[in-house]
């Protein structure tokens, strides 16, 4: 079925999992789209089936935290950023629940990591001010960059690597900064034509990823607190979509830059973390609490 305003509009709560007591900081699916994973301040690692709506499996990280965790490309694995001890970055099997590989170098918490899509390296920005890029068979890194500033960073479709603040050996794109919000996010869409940069304000920012033009500002959801706010686009490249803190979900056409739906999530707090199923028609959006977003068919 193909993403339309009207069918994006018809998506309704399916299942609301309360497995955890305390914020969840991240989660990702895994690329058949078949499993989820979440990461919570309570330091769980919590294993959705997406087929069937359930919580398969919890696992913990009580000695380290775990704060950002991105899927390798075996469904079994996870990369994840740890918030306690160190800012070490850690492999870890999900089936046996045991650590493959550490890969230390941080000194500060880190803001950034994301999976290439083509082969085993991953990068990972910090507020210790550098970007590394890593290769999931050494603990060592295999390229480091110093910035002026917390980085904001992520890979394209195609594997090449994108950093606002940086200087690459691609393309440099100025744009005017807000001072009143910091970039807190920046992704590609699926065919490597846009980027979208997100704030802890209340604006997003479409851009053309080869020009480096802003095309679209999104606005008009609520983020009194300048919480860090994921935002993402659908499978098809089409919409963007973010939380905010009252329990809504914003979508736009990114295309025409007209919002297109306003969903009600029933979250009791800010929606930090929103991203769409790569292969079926749900997203999942969470708090506390992870809720699973279905298209619901309505009779005419």
């Amino acid at each position: 079925m193909k993403l339309t305003d009207n069918v994006l509009r018809s998506f309704r709560v399916a299942k609301v999992f309360r497995e955890n007591s305390d914020k969840i900081n991240c989660f990702d699916f895994s690329s058949n789209g078949e499993t989820i994973i979440s990461s919570s301040d309570d330091d769980s690692l919590v294993l959705y089936d997406c087929q069937e709506g359930k919580p398969k499996r919890t696992l913990y990280s009580k000695k380290y935290g775990v704060d950002l965790i991105r899927y390798t490309h075996a469904a079994n694995t996870v990369v994840y950023s740890s918030n306690k001890i160190d800012d070490t970055i850690r492999y870890l099997s999900l089936h046996d629940n045991k650590y493959i590989r550490y890969f230390p170098g941080h000194n500060k918490r880190v803001t950034s990591l994301s999976m290439s899509p083509v082969d085993d390296t991953f990068i990972s920005g910090s507020l210790d001010k550098t970007i590394r890029l890593w290769d999931l068979r050494s603990p060592n890194c295999q390229g480091l960059m110093h910035l002026q500033g917390k980085p904001v960073c992520s890979f394209d479709p195609e594997g090449l690597i994108f950093a606002f603040k940086l200087t690459g050996p691609f393309a440099t794109f100025k744009l005017q900064y807000d001072r009143t919000c910091e970039w807190t996010g920046l992704k590609f869409s699926n065919d490597g034509k846009l980027i979208l940069l997100s704030t802890n304000g209340g604006a997003l920012r479409i851009l053309d990823a080869f020009k480096g033009a802003v095309l679209h500002s999104f606005g008009g959801y609520n983020n009194s607190k300048s919480v860090t706010l994921e935002a993402s686009f659908t499978p098809d490249s089409q919409f963007v979509m973010i939380g905010s803190e009252d329990g809504k979900i914003h979508v736009w056409n990114a295309e025409s830059g007209m919002k297109v739906a306003l969903l009600d999530g029933k979250h009791t707090g800010p929606i930090t973390c929103l991203q769409f199923n790569p292969k079926f028609m749900t997203f999942a959006s969470a708090c506390s609490n992870m809720v699973s977003v279905d298209y619901l068919m309505i009779a005419s």
